[in-house]
């Protein structure tokens, strides 16, 4: 007769050893990837207040920190650039001089086998913080039966383009457009391509929400939108059958991989993504779900670790390939001691 007492689930969880012989989803250190912020400047790590344990980076010490992180044996590093300048177009964005060409040519020097990926965007590079260029009389593609604060599609689109060719002639191995513009992969493969860059892979945001767990990134990349919120482009986080709209329409236009952001609120998201779609599938586990486990674990709420590598562990079991994590580095050091 089925069922107790013949048959003990527990059994199989009695010691450590049986349960990891068992264990369904493991998180791999091939499968993580590590955010850097990079200023300019020489010998600059900057801490960052709301993310204990990580810095606004120059050029130079970027350079240590991916050595450090290649000799981990993590595979892959995503820049974001804080500039010198900002003005209406985010114009560093796509100057050869500017501050991620500068640190992804420095780090493909230094650590050739590590994958540079460069995030896509114009939030930080602009004076009004938004992803593009901003509707108002003046900017190039203004459209005066559009209201004014509204972002620029199209005329958007061609700055991503430029600024693609810059990075990837730069050095950066993959280009990952975040800004959920309509037409970016489409517009970025055609420019990489028409530039003799036709190996320079595209990793797209391809469902980002407009979310409130970014709020410590933008203290990081100091890019928090001068006016109103990012709702008008990114996803509302109601929406799961617009994000298969949303992914089907990058994978039409040439994604090499797809993205969901942010990762632990959009758990179901990543599952539906991977039911259907055979790309790789990369999950950011983003600055609020980091600093939110930091926050408690110094008040001796939660382990850090423990819950750390909890949710890790159910990004991956949901169905990401590949995770950006702020716990990369020390997620290394958790796995080669037993997770």
């Amino acid at each position: 007769m089925a069922g107790y007492p013949h048959i003990r689930p527990r059994r199989l969880r009695r010691t450590d050893a049986l349960r990891r012989m068992v264990r369904e989803t493991t998180v791999r250190v091939d499968q993580l990837i590590a955010p850097l912020f990079i200023r300019h400047g020489t010998g600059v790590s900057r801490p960052i207040g709301s993310m204990p344990g990580h810095a606004q980076l120059s050029v130079d010490r970027a350079v240590r920190e991916a050595e450090a992180l290649a000799e981990l044996g993590l595979p892959a590093v995503l820049l974001f650039g804080i500039p010198n300048h900002k003005d209406a177009c985010g114009s560093e964005n796509f100057d050869p001089e500017g501050i991620v060409p500068q640190a992804a040519y420095a780090i493909k020097q230094a650590v050739p086998q590590l994958i540079v990926i460069s995030d896509m965007c114009c939030c930080e590079y602009t004076d009004h913080g938004h992803c593009g260029l901003i509707n108002q009389p003046g900017v190039p593609g203004y459209d005066e039966h559009e209201s004014e604060g509204y972002l620029l599609n199209d005329a958007t689109l061609e700055l991503l383009a430029k600024a693609s060719v810059v990075h990837a002639q730069a050095g950066a191995d993959v280009i990952a457009p975040s800004g959920m513009i309509d037409g970016m992969i489409h517009t970025i493969r055609t420019a990489l391509d028409g530039a003799g860059l036709i190996n320079t892979a595209i990793m797209s945001y391809a469902a980002k929400y407009a979310s409130g767990f970014y709020g410590p990134f933008r203290d990081a990349a100091e890019s928090p939108p001068g006016f109103g919120d990012r709702s008008q482009y990114q996803m509302d986080p109601g929406n799961a059958r617009e994000a298969l709209r949303e992914v089907r329409l990058d994978v039409e236009e040439g994604a090499d991989m797809l993205m969901v952001k942010p990762a632990l609120a959009y758990l179901d998201i990543i599952s539906k993504v991977r039911a259907n779609f055979d790309l790789p599938l990369a999950a950011y586990q983003v600055s609020g779900e980091y600093s939110m486990v930091k926050a408690a674990a110094e008040r001796g709420w939660i382990d850090e670790r423990r819950v750390a590598m909890e949710s890790l562990t159910s990004i991956t079991r949901a169905g990401a390939d590949m995770i950006i994590t702020y716990w990369a580095k020390d997620a290394v050091g958790w796995l080669r001691a037993g997770g």
